[in-house]
């Protein structure tokens, strides 16, 4: 579904990925593992067209997409998550999720206000209230439904858990354990090891902007001392 060969980005001067290799195939979760300034958020700014890229390719469901605007990567059905969660502080949580709703395919069960208040009934309770008057957690909740209102083949969450109390991780990660049962493809950057083990199907490792690893998660396991060097876990 999406493959990510050779790619290189950066800002200004600065380059910051070198040689990104990954892939997710359809109904599969893969993480994007590694420390700090390694080029994990760069890697997805750059899929999703906000930081174009430099080299490489990015396909995604079988036709290149590298070189094509935000909007129009978003079109193509890849849903992004953002780190710090952007989002709209001035409206109300219905608004957030219908703001940029779309069903382009006519999905045979497409996400809708009455599903994203099922997944997230925390939502539903507070549907009239300000995106701004939510707490770290349910403002969460709410960019995840905003994307998932998109109806993606591609579900991309960068930083998924940061910041937000246990209790509200624990629902996240049931979150996403529901999503991928239901055959959501997801790409997903955390630092918590234990919780994406769990739930992904391959892990991906970059260090200094480039791929160093990639593997399943019995391959993790069998390897987890140098990853472990890698990511700082």
């Amino acid at each position: 579904m999406l493959r990510v060969e050779g790619l290189q980005a950066g800002y200004g001067a600065a380059q910051v990925l070198f040689d990104v290799n990954l892939a997710v195939g359809p109904g599969e979760v893969v993480t994007l593992l590694g420390r700090n300034g390694m080029g994990k958020t760069t890697t997805v700014r750059a899929i999703m067209g906000l930081n174009p890229p430099r080299g490489g390719r990015v396909d995604f469901r079988g036709k290149l997409v590298s070189g094509l605007p935000p909007e129009g990567v978003a079109r193509r059905g890849i849903g992004l998550v953002p780190e710090g969660r952007q989002v709209f502080p001035t409206l109300t949580v219905r608004e957030n999720l219908v703001a940029t709703a779309a069903d382009r395919e006519r999905a045979a069960n497409p996400w809708t206000l009455a599903r994203v208040f099922a997944l997230f009934p925390r939502l539903k309770e507070r549907a009239g209230q300000s995106a701004r008057t939510l707490s770290g957690g349910e403002q969460q909740m709410l960019a995840i439904g905003r994307a998932l209102m998109t109806n993606p083949h591609l579900l991309i969450l960068d930083e998924a858990t940061e910041g937000l109390a246990p209790v509200i991780r624990a629902e996240i990660w049931s979150t996403l354990a529901a999503l991928k049962a239901e055959g959501q493809a997801i790409l997903i950057i955390d630092k918590t090891l234990a919780a994406l083990r769990r739930l992904a199907d391959r892990h991906t490792v970059l260090e200094k902007g480039r791929t160093v690893w990639s593997g399943s998660g019995a391959e993790l396991d069998r390897d987890s001392e140098r990853v472990r060097a890698w990511i700082g876990v």
